[in-house]
């Protein structure tokens, strides 16, 4: 099983998606849910209200994510000795995302943990929370929360007294920290992340859509590429699904897989799936009618190894879901790749685009040769009565190339029990766009293109310790694996395998080669990961 968290540090909240994917055991029901928790917590927690509708101290005054609420209960076991078993863990699991969950508008800011998608730098966090909360979390961990005013400051006499050193941190011991957690910032909290929204109410008596069908299926996987395949779900017992997945890479080579999902709320989407014999995880929502998910796929034993995923279902409407590449340069021969379902009638790349030969043609795949002769910009691309709009990107010079993530971090391991954490890269890429000026809001994005990629020493400390001989490597495919763990002998003073390094994308345009580069920190193991049996 994957490494995950058993501290609340900020990093691994989402963690909790390897055990949520699974399927519970027929003896459990969804209907036992409640007196689960009647027999498991009411030694802590006090039960009130009607016994159809009941009020749980502490827990119904909380809603969260499936992850949050699979946390909370894991602390549980970990801090308090909550006895409780697999199935039982999963069916609580359940029922409260499904009734005390967060509608899809709020969660949507904060998908990129829910996703896993960790090596990202948070922006616009509002200051007295930045300080009080997110020096220690993500903005995402309390921004996947909704909880009463009162419930926020108990939580902040959980840190109290849970963590009594949390004074004496930075940006808290030069300050009357608990006062103004629990005085002004809780209160802003329950102001900002309230647990009583006309959004969560709305999403309550919404009807849901089955996910069972047929979906349209692109992404993109590290180190095999972009890839199209067919999903099909079948539904199964209280919201859970089998699915298969069928398709291809890229370049030509078959991708083929099974697994089962969960679905949480009513739009969360959870899955466990293996892929060529890799084992591997879903993280998508659905939109309100049931009709697309998007978010993302990745390893199960490695989150931060993984890439973007989107879902169309198939209603029998024609649909182009996606173009590879994206992009098309003026004047050059290119092969295209239009993705979609149900594919019929003539083809259209926009002005001055032309189809100069249909290699092959299916339903829901067309290969085909363009040539662009007509001016910059993002064009929709058709077939029939399928569009998708701005699907195209036509450009004249490559202007700039830029590396995502543009900031991330790596950790040595290997030697002892803790894994090494990778990243995986890839290059975007730009054109001038009107104003001809590279690094301005009129830039032109053409989307991922193949690059050569190579690390440097991010400054003149870091190449006069040799971290870029030391910290690690990566390979053709943009993947950076760090070195290992402990002493090294040939290091000055015998120091670890950490450093600071710069990631760079080469970009060959027209025989011309455009550079970017990003910024990595390799740095110690993950201490607060520990591998489970």
């Amino acid at each position: 099983m994957a490494p995950t968290n058993k501290s609340t540090r900020r990093t691994l909240i989402g963690s909790g998606v390897l055990l949520l994917a699974g399927l519970a055991s027929a003896s459990v029901q969804a209907d036992d849910a409640k007196q689960i928790i009647r027999d498991r917590c009411l030694a802590c927690h006090t039960e009130s209200g009607d016994a159809s509708a009941p009020n749980f101290s502490r827990i119904s005054e909380q809603r969260k994510t499936p992850e949050g609420w699979l946390f909370t209960i894991n602390r549980m076991i970990n801090l308090r000795g909550l006895q409780i078993s697999d199935d039982e863990k999963r069916e609580v699991v359940r029922y409260l995302a499904d009734t005390q969950g967060l509608a899809p508008s709020e969660a949507a800011p904060f998908r990129y943990l829910l996703e896993q998608d960790t090596n990202l730098v948070e922006e616009g966090v509002d200051q007295a929370l930045a300080e009080t909360c997110a020096r220690c979390h993500s903005a995402a961990r309390f921004g996947l929360q909704r909880r009463t005013t009162e419930e926020w400051q108990l939580l902040v006499n959980f840190h109290m007294g849970q963590f009594p050193t949390t004074e004496f941190h930075s940006l808290a011991r030069d300050r009357k920290w608990y006062e103004i957690a629990h005085d002004e910032v809780a209160v802003q909290l329950g102001e900002q992340y309230p647990l009583l929204t006309p959004a969560w109410d709305n999403w309550k008596q919404a009807v849901k859509s089955d996910l069972d069908g047929r979906w349209r299926v692109t992404g993109f996987v590290p180190g095999k590429g972009e890839y199209d395949a067919w999903m099909t779900t079948s539904k199964a017992d209280g919201g859970r699904y089998n699915l298969s997945l069928e398709g291809q890479y890229a370049d030509g080579s078959p991708l083929s897989g099974s697994g089962k999902a969960t679905v949480y709320t009513g739009y969360e989407w959870r899955a466990s799936i293996t892929i060529d014999g890799v084992k591997m995880r879903q993280v998508m929502a659905a939109d309100a009618k049931g009709m697309s998910m998007n978010g993302r796929m990745f390893l199960a034993s490695e989150r931060e190894i993984g890439g973007v995923m989107s879902a169309l279902k198939d209603t029998k409407a024609p649909a182009v879901v996606a173009v590879m590449p994206s992009y098309l340069r003026k004047g050059e021969s290119t092969a295209l790749t239009i993705i979609g379902q149900n594919l019929d009638g003539d083809i259209d790349l926009g002005p001055g685009v032309k189809v100069e030969k249909v290699l092959e043609r299916s339903d829901d795949r067309i290969h085909l040769m363009a040539r662009a002769t007509g001016d910059e910009g993002t064009q929709s691309v058709q077939v029939g009565a399928a569009e998708l709009a701005s699907g195209l990107a036509v450009y004249g010079e490559l202007a700039r190339v830029e590396v995502t993530p543009q900031n991330a971090v790596a950790r040595i391991g290997g030697m002892s029990k803790m894994p090494k954490v990778r990243v995986a890269y890839r290059a975007v890429g730009y054109s001038a766009g009107a104003d001809g000026k590279p690094g301005t809001e009129d830039d032109l994005r053409l989307g991922y293109m193949p690059a050569e990629w190579s690390i440097k020493p991010a400054d003149e400390m870091a190449a006069e310790e040799k971290d870029a001989e030391f910290a690690g490597t990566i390979d053709a495919a943009g993947i950076f694996t760090p070195g290992d763990d402990g002493p090294n002998p040939k290091r000055k003073m015998m120091a670890n395998n950490v450093g600071r390094l710069a990631v760079v994308a080469s970009v060959k345009d027209a025989g011309e080669a455009v550079e970017g580069d990003g910024s990595l920190l390799v740095s110690v193991p993950d201490f607060v990961r520990r591998v489970l049996d």
